[in-house]
């Protein structure tokens, strides 16, 4: 294969790749670029539903005041 036409081939495929390749641009973070990409979505609102009431599920409970008028009351005795 002569050599223009090899160097020309290789040229053409770097061309190609650079299209493939999404162009970044340095002063825009994936944070900025993804941020608000769901909102008002209801599926993206449900998933964060259920994993509040997941956490808030792992958090131990308050004791209620019925409970501790029996656990003073208990106390006394």
């Amino acid at each position: 294969m002569p050599k223009k036409t090899l160097e020309r081939r290789v040229a053409e495929l770097e061309a190609k790749v650079a299209e493939l390749i999404p162009s970044a641009k340095p002063d825009t973070s994936f944070v900025d670029s993804v941020w608000g990409v769901f909102r008002g979505d209801p599926a993206f609102l449900e998933a964060m539903k259920l994993g509040r009431q997941y956490r808030e599920s792992l958090r131990p409970k308050a004791k209620t005041s019925s409970t501790r008028k029996r656990n003073n009351a208990r106390a006394r005795h």
